[in-house]
């Protein structure tokens, strides 16, 4: 049940009734007509702009539009006013019955309300972490991971058919920096003294795959020349840090459906399909690119390299996918990977990337479009940096990783719920303080708690009707009288509820999951409001004591918004609390 989209079709119904009588002309385009809650809660439960945006292509004066449509609404026997306000936005109040429609929709559906059908089955890949195989997870990726996650939650929350997809790097010279970082710790297994130059991995988290590799192997490769080990440690290497980085994504509540190896790309002519695809399109030339301005990047040359004519859809400057010696560049792979992708029928990409590929992100949507004829769009979500704080203090580096601080370590700090609904607290590309004190602060000012806190409350309560013999399974509190919900702070939190399943779409329809966590905490404040209200007016307490059918009465709301409450966290991946320690 969406209440908005109700009123919305109410709307669109007395609209037709207007042309139906002449007082409108035909053919008008409802599609700008939005209800939505108005900017002032004192306006009004619901406001339409129906009146300003059909003004013009009707030739008429909004006022009029308004006052018309206001005298059909009235006809609604859930709109108990329709007001014109201002230059002819109509507000509208809703009668309580509507409210207590919610409370009872909620109760009846159970998680399933706010579900949205938006979607149609859509197919779409989200693709996320995609960190490379060379070392445990650090916090940005911790970021990534949970807003992929969440995103992908939300979108089949939305209705949409979701894979959640990890991109292995393992086909670049990274992970050869790894092997010849895990032989260091190989021939340290063998009592040898060792020196971690610039660029290999010096962190502890390589000793235990060294000491493997040493039972393995025993002393077969040690003082050997690199071709006669690289590629074996290599591959035991990356199947190491894979395993290493699926843990950590355990830890934080975090399971793939898909993982796609960059390495199965070379030597199988899917680089070459793609490539040959673009070719067939007239988007593979021979050329010179001109100096880019500012500094100049590794895959530039001055000289006559293989290009894909991005510039055709929408990139600034052409891309080279070839070198001049003939070996592929960073991009060509990538592009052969989305067009894997698309030829695995999806309608919509989304990536999840890193701050520090945001100069990637005109060439990747270039690709994407040439491959698909611009038929699958592709939607690239940055996610910015994480500073994190402790005692007032920046948290300090991780001796297991050498150079950064590893989910892990969060994780470990304060738990996978706090970490995700933390990570999102902020836009995905607005930078995040993530300070530990903070998080674990029993405060309005802390979210999480905050959120959790809220439900914990209404189980407490449901927990004393139990002790007290008062049913309170969801189906008798949908049947409970509601008449008596009329205080202002049960009907704000009722109001509140009515929000949820509009929420759900605009969130989906954005790619932007952090909506949720803010609803939760506003959802959760109106909650507070009306218990503390119950301190001063006996009345509003959940628990009436000696009068069992007001109880359910009152229990009927707070169940509902434990319902929301729990259905919103399952899409942010935290488990909601029962009980606060």
């Amino acid at each position: 049940m969406n209440l908005f989209a109700d009123i919305r079709n109410a709307v669109l119904e007395a609209l037709n009734a207007l042309q139906a009588d002449g007082t409108l002309p035909e053919g008008l385009d409802y599609a700008n007509v939005a209800v939505e809650p108005p900017r002032d809660a004192g306006h009004g439960d619901m406001a339409t702009n129906a009146a300003m945006v059909l003004a013009k292509p009707a030739k008429m004066k909004p006022r009029d539009i308004a006052d018309a449509l206001a005298a059909k609404l009235a006809d609604d026997p859930r709109i108990q006013s329709a007001e014109v306000a201002g230059p002819g936005f109509l507000n509208l109040r809703l009668d309580a019955a509507a409210w207590a429609g919610i409370v009872r929709a909620v109760l009846v559906n159970g998680a399933d309300f706010g579900k949205s059908d938006m979607g149609q089955g859509q197919k779409v890949n989200v693709e996320y972490v995609s960190a490379n195989p060379t070392g445990p997870l650090h916090v940005g990726h911790t970021r990534g991971a949970v807003f992929g996650d969440a995103l992908a939650s939300l979108l089949d929350y939305a209705g949409y058919d979701v894979t959640r997809e990890y991109y292995i790097n393992d086909g670049g010279a990274q992970v050869d920096v790894l092997a010849r970082s895990v032989y260091l710790r190989y021939l340290e297994a063998h009592g040898q003294e060792v020196t971690f130059e610039g660029g290999t991995y010096p962190g502890d988290y390589l000793i235990e795959v060294g000491e493997a590799l040493k039972d393995r192997v025993g002393d077969a490769y040690v003082d050997q020349p690199e071709e006669v080990w690289l590629e074996d440690v290599r591959n035991m290497a990356t199947e190491a840090m894979m395993e290493l980085i699926r843990v950590d994504l355990g830890m934080l509540g975090v399971q793939m459906d898909r993982f796609f190896s960059e390495k199965s790309l070379y030597g199988t002519g899917k680089i070459e399909a793609a490539i040959d695809s673009l070719k067939a399109k007239g988007l593979i030339y021979k050329g010179v690119l001109e100096p880019p301005k500012g500094k100049v990047p590794e895959d530039w040359e001055p000289r006559e390299q293989t290009l894909f004519k991005s510039t055709d859809h929408g990139d600034d400057v052409d891309r080279p996918i070839m070198k001049s010696d003939g070996a592929w560049t960073y991009f060509a792979p990538d592009i052969a990977y989305h067009y894997d992708k698309i030829s695995r029928g999806y309608d919509l990409l989304i990536d999840v990337f890193g701050a520090d590929h945001g100069g990637y992100v005109k060439r990747m949507k270039a690709a994407v479009s040439a491959l698909s004829d611009g038929r699958v769009p592709v939607d690239i979500k940055l996610c910015q940096l994480v500073k994190l704080f402790k005692d007032g203090e920046p948290f300090k580096m991780s001796k297991r990783a050498g150079t950064f601080i590893t989910l892990r370590d969060v994780v470990d700090e304060v738990g996978p719920d706090v970490t995700r609904f933390v990570m999102l607290t902020r836009k995905n590309d607005a930078p995040l303080d993530f300070d530990f004190d903070k998080v674990l602060e029993q405060s309005r000012e802390n979210p999480v708690f905050y959120v959790q806190y809220a439900h914990a409350r209404v189980c407490s309560v449901l927990r004393k009707a139990n002790a007290a013999g008062i049913a309170h399974d969801d189906a008798t509190l949908a049947d409970a009288d509601l008449a008596g919900m009329t205080d202002e702070a049960e009907l704000a939190l009722a109001k509140k509820l009515s929000e949820w399943p509009r929420l759900v779409e605009i969130a989906a329809r954005s790619n932007e999951p952090h909506r949720v966590a803010f609803y939760l905490y506003e959802l959760a404040s109106d909650l507070h409001s009306l218990w503390n209200r119950g301190n001063d007016k006996p009345e509003l307490r959940f628990l009436q004591e000696g009068k069992p059918a007001e109880t359910q009465s009152k229990l009927a709301l707070a169940r509902a918004t434990a319902v929301v409450i729990s259905a919103g966290l399952a899409i942010l991946g935290v488990t909601p609390a029962e009980e606060m320690r």
